[in-house]
């Protein structure tokens, strides 16, 4: 191995090294939930985070964080979201960042089988 291909090669591992660096910062950044606008959505009508996680499943919250839940598939946390809020309906926002769930799940019960299975 030549000494130019060596430093090649150190210089791919520093360069793959930041960027793992900085996907960790965006995943970090990404799983705040910030409070909604109440321009946007009325304080009166419960609203709910609905979106994936690091391991793949979908995640609804309550935008206050007074309940939230794991599930398989988004239609099921659409479902969890809609019965939460009865008798009204309710605000869904989609992140397009994935978020974890912060506190206890109240969907699937199953899902943290799952999710260990995902990890692997």
């Amino acid at each position: 191995m030549t000494l130019q291909m060596c430093e090649e090669a150190a210089m791919a591992a520093i360069a793959l090294q930041a960027s793992r660096r900085e996907s960790e910062a965006q995943l970090a950044q990404a799983a705040t939930l910030r409070p909604l606008d109440p321009d946007v959505v009325s304080a009166s009508i419960p609203a709910f985070f609905i979106g994936r996680n690091k391991a793949g499943l979908w995640v609804a919250r309550e935008a206050s964080g007074r309940i939230g839940g794991l599930f398989l598939f988004k239609s099921s946390a659409v479902d969890f979201a809609n019965r939460q809020s009865k008798p009204a309906r309710c605000a869904l926002v989609f992140p397009t960042d994935t978020f974890e769930l912060d506190i206890e799940n109240h969907g699937n019960p199953l899902i943290v089988l799952a999710a260990r299975l995902l990890r692997g």
